[in-house]
């Protein structure tokens, strides 16, 4: 019987491109998720940004609200001034006026840093909704990219499946078990060319005998050492 093996070799490339077509459309949902995941990593400098400025502005309302209750103080303290017996409560009161006047001349510096600081974490937040825009188009470009050749890749596996089926169908079926067999038990590799003298994927030497059956197509042979489907390759001159 003259084995066909141009149809086995056409079903083993057909195999081969329907797994690389679908290996990558099974990696497409990591894909895109990495692609969010870097938006999102981009998008959490502006979130920590405003953070630290909304922090900013609670500490100077909170330096501003004891400015406050300390003037109220010492306006009460320059009223008890007037009201005082004794050299001692008077000098007592001067003293606490002084300290309340140091320590909201203090507090007034440090409310002209946090503001200074706000300043440049605007100009943070600004710069960085400036570089999350640019990303935003990059990762949507990507993503468009992305998907689009994951439709293709759909649309061109349902191809190569349906022209699997109609190879299928002209192939023997003892043939078709066998194939079917070693494939799935060989990692999607039931066929191996022999080269020269040797099987391409264990590189295990043929017999000359083997070789020579090998060569006029008659019968099924399997690799002694790796147990696929072997077919000889004749070397280009």
């Amino acid at each position: 019987m003259d084995i066909e093996f141009d149809k086995l070799i056409h079903l083993q490339e057909l195999d081969t491109e329907i797994t690389h077509l679908s290996r990558f459309l099974e990696n497409v949902p990591r894909q895109i998720e990495d692609i969010t995941q870097k938006k999102e990593e981009v998008f959490q400098i502006i979130t920590q940004a405003k953070e630290k400025l909304a922090q900013n502005q609670k500490k100077r309302r909170d330096l501003e609200a004891e400015v406050k209750a300390i003037r109220e103080k010492t306006t009460k303290y320059n009223l008890q001034l007037n009201e005082v017996k004794t050299n001692i409560e008077y000098k007592s009161l001067l003293k606490e006026i002084e300290e309340a006047k140091q320590r909201i001349t203090e507090m007034e510096d440090e409310i002209l840093n946090e503001m200074l600081s706000a300043d440049e974490i605007e100009e943070e937040i600004r710069s960085a909704n400036q570089k999350y825009n640019e990303a935003e188009k990059e990762f949507s470009k990507e993503r468009n990219i992305l998907q689009q050749k994951q439709k293709e890749s759909e649309a061109k596996r349902d191809k190569l499946n349906k022209e699997k089926e109609e190879l299928m169908a002209k192939i023997p079926d003892d043939l078709i078990r066998l194939y079917l067999k070693i494939f799935s038990s060989k990692h999607g590799i039931a066929l191996s060319p022999v080269t020269g003298e040797f099987c391409s994927l264990c590189h295990m030497r043929v017999r000359p005998q083997v070789l020579n059956e090998l060569k006029g197509n008659e019968n099924i042979i399997l690799c002694e050492n790796c147990g696929r489907i072997l077919y000889f390759l004749a070397q280009k001159a």
